[in-house]
């Protein structure tokens, strides 16, 4: 009795906040006092009966009808991908679905044959079953699993804590749990306000961010570069947006912290010199369409073509399945070679040897012909052949042809016109020297006695 004296004091005199915490628990406790001693009344006994047969009920209906959807499901193949998920969705919350329907008909038939008070409990777990059941069913759209958890079990916590009654109090609770930093005061509740309303912003935000990325993407008419440049652009102001605003609706005044985050800035200019130097460089490429996502590039040792940009970094995938992520500024200070930068047009060399006694006039023109039979050198721009000097053993030329698609790699198409031109040359006859040394064994060497000997 002691103690419970001294919580009413100290409930009485809320000068501080923990009065304030200790005066609403009170009251939440003695609103759960009187619920628990409702609980053996005879009219309130028979509900939780009615409730836990209801449970049974649908969970039975789970057990039987749940295999039976599974393979109806399997077997819709020509169904469209977002229809079977929604149907496993409601597979998975078969129990559920099948408790709502249940106790909402026990519910109306109970109304019918007896009074309103005698389904009063009945009705408050059915509308909390319901409510959990749509916010389980809604929240599905929403792509991210941490933002959908955030969002559905805050929304379980609201809906429950409206329907039995409780917001006010619950709200004094967390509002009594604050400190105060100089003038300004910061409560629990402000807190989770906070998540609450910027999560919603921020899953607005996120929806149409990618509403807004499919149709930049799907205009032909706005370069690829562009493109990604204004996707970045776009989600940085809606992300950006959701955040402000959430603050300032619960009441947190921003103008202080424009000089917080000027120093904040200058301290990130000398501690993140690279990072920032990455994020400028992404801008500048974006803005000067030097390269763009489909780009075939060489930088160093490194060829490939562009994935994606990125704000940090740009991928490249290589012919061996490799992915690079080179950094902006090694784009914008590094020499690179861009295959596809104005057109996709590539000239290819390859260099060979003949012997002196073939003709060079058949072997050039047979080297033409047999570059122009593979199906990736282009017939609309002229494959030439030229000698370009006397070797030791043989005749050089170089072969330059022309493609369109580098993205189909080089080495395969170079191996390819080297094996035209074997098949060429042996048909017509055309040799390929290699070096062959004559050695001469003098009469009065040291090699020419030990052979007589």
């Amino acid at each position: 009795m002691a103690v419970h004296d001294d919580l009413l004091l100290a409930a009485e005199t809320p000068e501080t906040p923990i009065a304030e915490i200790v005066g609403v628990g009170h009251d939440l406790i003695q609103q759960a006092e009187v619920f628990i001693s409702s609980l053996w009344r005879p009219w309130i006994l028979y509900q939780i009966l009615i409730f836990v047969g209801i449970f049974l009920a649908a969970h039975m209906v789970r057990h039987i009808f749940a295999p039976r959807l599974r393979n109806w499901i399997k077997e819709r193949e020509d169904w469209p991908m977002w229809r079977i998920r929604w149907m496993l969705v409601v597979h998975r919350r078969l129990r559920g679905i099948a408790f709502v329907v249940i106790i909402w008909l026990v519910i109306f038939v109970m109304q019918e044959v007896t009074w309103n008070s005698r389904s009063y409990l009945l009705q408050i777990i059915g509308n909390l079953a319901l409510a959990w059941l749509l916010v389980a069913l809604t929240t599905r759209l929403i792509g991210n699993p941490f933002m959908r958890g955030v969002a559905r079990y805050t929304l379980w916590a609201w809906i429950t804590l409206r329907i039995l009654g409780l917001t006010d109090e619950f709200s004094a609770l967390l509002d009594s749990a604050a400190f105060h930093i100089g003038e300004v005061r910061f409560s629990l509740l402000q807190l989770v306000q906070a998540v609450l309303i910027i999560g919603v912003l921020w899953i607005g935000a996120r929806f149409l961010s990618r509403t807004a990325t499919g149709r930049i993407r799907g205009n032909n008419d706005i370069s690829p570069s562009m493109q990604v440049l204004a996707v970045k652009a776009m989600q940085i102001a809606l992300y950006s947006a959701a955040v402000f605003i959430g603050l300032r609706t619960i009441g947190i005044d921003l103008t202080g912290l424009a000089v917080l985050s000027g120093a904040i800035g200058v301290g990130l200019g000398f501690g993140l010199q690279k990072v920032v130097s990455n994020l400028v460089s992404g801008v500048i490429i974006l803005l000067d369409k030097s390269i763009k996502p489909g780009d075939v590039i060489s930088l160093g040792d490194t060829f490939g073509w562009i994935n994606s940009l990125g704000a940090r970094y740009v991928s490249i995938t290589t012919r061996d399945g490799k992915e690079y992520l080179i950094p902006n500024e090694d784009l914008i200070t590094g020499q690179v070679v861009n295959w596809s930068h104005s057109n996709e047009f590539v000239r290819l060399d390859i260099y060979f040897g003949t012997a002196y006694s073939d003709n060079p006039h058949d072997v050039r023109r047979i080297a033409i012909a047999a570059a122009q039979s593979v199906d990736r050198v282009l017939s609309s721009r002229p494959t030439v052949c030229h000698i370009v000097g006397f070797g030791d053993s043989s005749v050089d030329y170089i072969l330059r042809f022309w493609i369109s698609d580098p993205t189909g790699g080089l080495t395969n198409i170079r191996g390819n016109v080297y094996l035209a031109l074997w098949d060429a040359f042996a048909e017509n006859g055309i040799s390929i020297p290699f070096p062959q040394r004559e050695v001469k064994v003098l009469d009065d060497s040291v090699l020419s006695t030990r052979q007589i000997d």
